[in-house]
């Protein structure tokens, strides 16, 4: 299975798929998955824009409306995880996950799917300790703190996700887990990001909640996103009759000259066409933790060890018997893709938006039925009947304990009737083939692509070049009294170059890394196949052929397409 990743998307979606195709003509090969690492920015219309934590000056209608109204399909299956830089009231509608166009999945605050036999989390957001404990309480109309806080990441998708013991092939966050760094080449990346110097001295580069989850479900693969570098490293965990390695990269945004998109080759237990399947045991762990759900912004911390309340809930077999026979003995995900918003005409003012009202999606309304779990935007258009008085509505009890129905002074939320806005005909109304989602012809597609070291991502590293991860005990109720302000990323114009940490020391040069096929440039010959190392894009972001806008042979990494072989020097990935 042929599987792209790429690292911040900032709606440059027709750039991306474009690149892609260029790869799958030129290497006459073709990438069955698509991941991106966040900063999606999924804005269907100029109000989506209002709804963004940005500059005004980076509030601009690229690529994704045509493709959520229907003029365009996405060419490749593509699953994406939250940022920082997101469209937050279309995101939050899908709490669980969910079609964001036809083609385009989103993993929501957190999730786990399988893809062709593979099991893909991720979790979305960044950290910040003063949200951490807090609930998902944002909706819009945002304040300008709830817009920013509703992208930050909360202790209960950190929990849940806590609670896999099976198996995790690829796991996605948008900001680095906490100790990846240290597993890399710390010194390359100060040179080039001096700005991060400190942070990385002190150990505070990073997501300490990104950091648990990857310490306890050890994954094969972790791919990040946020700090704007490409970046390498190989973690190595010590438990308890086991010896795990996580492969991490961090790969930049869509840019000229910067190393966004990685192509790889995982084995594959199914065949093609790949379907999107829901996770049986993340599913059960969403039914079993619902009461824990927390929609105010009152701390509520998680359980652990010491507490009088429940802690763990490992699925047991019974339980995803009985999941499998509700859901009709297959998970094989629908798709029910319905637009939920007026998409942008393309001519309108970008400029005239309006932060929306709240809106409920019927995707989410689905999984919610089916699973018995609450939808927090249906609470908050006062239609859910799945509403936990004690963890949502903390205030709503009297004090003999009773329940009391009366209409509060001062509502946190507000009813369907002032807080809905009502959907048009116009935008109800979809296109019969908006739902078909199977292409009838492939797409053909490249792209300009810079390669880590491959050994990284297929040969088992060396002890002495790994970072040793202990299995710590479940963390028990303990206040996270962090005060912080979110400050934004510096830009570097600089290009990292993948530090040879994890791999083959014998290897000097990439050409003699073992188990790699190289496209060298033309020789003098005469003209060959065209390789992905001629194929550059200009300063508009598109494909260009022309000479003088290629790229020039220093700044360009080569393109290369992973193989499984085993060779006398490593080791084949493990099925």
């Amino acid at each position: 299975m042929r599987i792209a990743v790429e690292g911040c998307c900032h709606d440059e979606l027709e750039i991306i798929y474009d690149v892609l195709e260029h790869i799958q003509h030129v290497e006459d090969t073709k990438i069955d998955l698509l991941l991106m690492c966040g900063d999606f920015e999924a804005t269907r219309n100029p109000d989506d824009l209002m709804c963004m934590a940005v500059p005004a000056k980076y509030r601009d209608m690229k690529y994704f409306y045509k493709y959520y109204k229907g003029e365009k399909k996405a060419p490749i299956l593509t699953i994406v995880i939250g940022g920082n830089h997101e469209a937050s009231n279309y995101m939050q509608e899908l709490p669980y996950g969910g079609w964001l166009a036809p083609n385009i999945y989103y993993l929501g605050y957190a999730g786990i799917v399988n893809v062709g036999g593979l099991r893909i989390g991720g979790i979305s957001g960044i950290y910040k300790g003063c949200d951490y404990h807090k609930g998902h309480f944002e909706k819009p109309p945002y304040t300008d703190s709830a817009m920013r806080s509703c992208y930050h990441t909360r202790s209960l998708e950190v929990f849940r996700l806590k609670q896999v013991y099976k198996d995790v092939d690829i796991m996605l966050s948008h900001d680095w887990p906490l100790h990846a760094v240290q597993a890399g080449n710390k010194e390359q990346l100060c040179r080039y990001k001096p700005h991060f110097r400190d942070e990385i001295m002190q150990n505070t580069l990073g997501s300490p909640a990104a950091q648990e989850v990857l310490t306890h479900i050890k994954p094969k693969y972790w791919f990040s996103a946020h700090l704007h570098c490409k970046y390498s490293a190989v973690i190595k965990h010590r438990g308890k009759g086991e010896d795990k390695i996580t492969k991490f990269l961090a790969l930049d945004k869509c840019l000229p000259k910067r190393s966004f998109l990685q192509v790889l080759d995982l084995p594959s237990s199914m065949e093609p066409p790949y379907k999107i399947q829901l996770d049986a045991e993340w599913l059960v762990i969403l039914k079993n933790t619902n009461h824990l759900l927390n929609i105010t912004d009152s701390a509520r911390y998680m359980p652990g060890v010491g507490c009088k309340e429940r802690y763990d809930f490992k699925v047991k077999d019974a339980e995803i018997t009985k999941l499998l026979e509700d859901f009709g003995g297959d998970l094989t995900l629908p798709e029910n893709f319905q637009i939920t918003a007026q998409p942008y005409d393309g001519t309108s003012d970008k400029r005239k938006g309006r932060q929306p009202m709240c809106r409920v999606n019927p995707q989410t309304t689905l999984l919610c039925q089916m699973l018995g779990i609450t939808d927090p935007f249906a609470v908050f258009c006062g239609q859910s009947n799945e509403e936990n008085p004690e963890e949502i509505n903390i205030d709503s009890e009297t004090s003999d304990g009773t329940q009391d129905t009366s209409e509060p002074e001062d509502a946190g939320t507000t009813t369907a009737e002032s807080d809905v806005e009502t959907v048009s005909q116009e935008s109800q109304s979809i296109d019969d083939s908006m739902h078909d989602t199977t292409s009838s012809e492939q797409f053909p597609t490249f792209m300009h692509s810079q390669s880590i070291d491959e050994n990284f991502l297929h040969d088992e590293a060396s002890s002495s070049n790994c970072v040793e991860q202990s299995t710590p005990s479940r963390d028990s109720c303990a206040m996270d009294t962090t005060k912080s302000d979110q400050s934004p990323i510096k830009l570097s114009p600089m290009m990292l170059p993948s530090p040879k940490v994890g791999f083959d020391s014998s290897c000097n040069e990439l050409s003699d890394v073992p188990n790699i096929q190289i496209r060298k440039r033309c020789s003098d010959d005469g003209p060959s196949k065209p390789s992905s190392m001629d194929v550059g894009l200009d300063n508009a972001g598109k494909i260009s052929n022309d000479p003088v806008k290629k790229f020039k042979r220093r700044n360009l990494a080569v393109y290369s397409i992973l193989t499984n072989e085993k060779t006398e020097d490593s080791e084949s990935e493990p099925t």
